[in-house]
């Protein structure tokens, strides 16, 4: 029992929000080739390292879905990996708003779980979050 999304057009994409750490990522999914545009640049060109460009890509190569797409996200915050990670996890909501189907190949890849590490809060009284001012005896 697979559902399926209705038909996938300009005037009805298929939306997904990722989110890691303070990176936040809303991805728009189109019926296309394969191109993956971030922030109106190619992801190639956006991401220069390539764990980065596999970490967006791996969700679609788990559902074997690479050029079926066109993919366009806007994402914000963060750092270069941080940004992937939400963009994968996006992606990946996105398709299985699509096919229902993907849901068992998405899980087993772990894409379907949001990564909960945050960066602890500086407490007061203390120079970090854990590090505390110099102690002196005397």
């Amino acid at each position: 029992m697979s559902q399926v999304a209705p038909e996938i057009t300009k005037a009805n994409p298929v939306w997904g929000t990722g989110r890691r750490k303070t990176a936040v990522a809303r991805v728009r999914l189109l019926t296309g080739t394969g191109k993956i545009l971030v922030n109106g640049r190619e992801v190639d060109v956006f991401f220069t390292e390539e764990k980065d460009r596999i970490s967006v890509r791996s969700p679609l190569v788990a559902t074997k879905q690479l050029t079926a797409y066109d993919i366009f996200v806007k994402v914000a915050g963060g750092g270069h990996t941080g940004q992937a990670d939400a963009m994968k996890l996006g992606i990946a909501r996105a398709l299985k708003k699509i096919d229902s189907a993907f849901d068992q190949a998405l899980r087993e890849g772990g894409f379907m779980t949001r990564d909960p590490r945050m960066k602890e809060r500086k407490k007061y009284g203390q120079k970090g979050a854990r590090k505390r001012f110099q102690f002196s005896k005397r």
